[in-house]
C-alpha cells in the first residue's frame, strides 16, 4: 500500500470511506514548505479548485491514508487525474511520529482565482472532522471566496 496525503475535501474520513473504502486513515501531519491555494477557475466549475504550491514560509494540514492500487484508481477518477486536472507528486509529511513519504494530487493549472463559498465550506468542514487545529479551520472559513452569483 502507498500513503496518500489529502489536503482538501478528502481530509473528511467519511468522504474517503465512500471513495476509497479499502483505504484506512493512518494519521495527520503537515506539509512544511507548502501553501494551500486555488487555481483552475477557468475549467468551468463554480470556482477555483484547491491545490498546494511550494512556499518555505507556510505549511498545510493533511490527513494521510493507506491506499491500495484498486482504491488509487478510484481516487484518480474522482480527482480527474486521467483527464489531466490533477497530477500526482511525492511529498514528505511531518507527523508526531516522524516523517512519512506520501503521494498527493496537485492541480495541473495556474494558481489564481477564488473558490466558491460552498467549496471552501466543504474544505473547512473536512479539516475540522479530521482534527485540524482550530486556527487552521478558522483560516479556511475566513478565506476570500465567491458566492454562486458572482461572475468570473
Amino acid at each position: 500500500m502507498a500513503l496518500y496525503a489529502a489536503y482538501a475535501s478528502n481530509m473528511d474520513p467519511d468522504q474517503m470511506a465512500s471513495r476509497a473504502p479499502h483505504s484506512p486513515m493512518r494519521g495527520t501531519g503537515w506539509l512544511a514548505g507548502w501553501r494551500l491555494t486555488f487555481g483552475g477557475q477557468d475549467k468551468g466549475w463554480d470556482g477555483a479548485l484547491a491545490t498546494v504550491v511550494e512556499d518555505d514560509s507556510e505549511q498545510v494540514f493533511v490527513v494521510y491514508y493507506d491506499v491500495p492500487a484498486w482504491d488509487e484508481k478510484e481516487l484518480d477518477a474522482w480527482e480527474g487525474a486521467a483527464l489531466g486536472v490533477y497530477r500526482k507528486i511525492r511529498v514528505r509529511v511531518q507527523t508526531l511520529d516522524g516523517d512519512v513519504l506520501c503521494w498527493m494530487y496537485v492541480l495541473d493549472d495556474y494558481e489564481g482565482g477564488l473558490p466558491s463559498a460552498r467549496y471552501l465550506g466543504i474544505l473547512a468542514d473536512a479539516a475540522e472532522k479530521a482534527g485540524a487545529p482550530d486556527d487552521y479551520v478558522k483560516d479556511l472559513r475566513t478565506r476570500p471566496c465567491k458566492s454562486l452569483g458572482d461572475q468570473p
